[in-house]
């Protein structure tokens, strides 16, 4: 099970990304002043363990909502916003998360302002 140290460095490795810690110590990561990321300890069944909040696309946020370990994220789910919480490893394994962060990073990004995304370089599709 990924690691809070793991999870700050892979979510510091992609281009751009902001880190503040607030709600309650957890580690918001953001692209452009956006959150794509979450990250803290949650009490579960009476146990603290890390969670990972992240967005993600209808059909995924549809496929993950009932996976093992993962559930619609508090908050941010019950206001209508496409988000998961993954809990554990059962049925997210740790690379797969990895992934599902990229996919949220890239959603938050093309949510930015043309002019940010071109500032940041993000998105930029090469002309033919």
């Amino acid at each position: 099970m990924i690691d809070r140290e793991t999870f700050n460095a892979f979510c510091q490795s992609l281009p751009h990304s902001t880190h503040v810690v607030q709600w309650g110590n957890s580690d918001v990561w953001k692209i452009g002043g956006k959150v794509y990321c979450v990250a803290g300890w949650k009490k579960i069944d009476d146990e603290s363990q890390f969670a990972v909040s992240f967005k993600c696309s209808e059909i995924g946020f549809e496929m993950l909502r009932d996976t093992p370990g993962c559930r619609p994220a508090p908050y941010l789910a019950s206001r209508g916003m496409k988000w998961i919480q993954r809990m554990t490893d059962e049925g997210v394994s740790d690379i797969d998360l990895k992934d599902y962060i990229r996919a949220s990073y890239r959603i938050v990004s093309l949510g930015l302002t043309k002019k940010l995304q071109k500032e940041l370089g993000l998105n930029q599709e090469a002309e033919i």
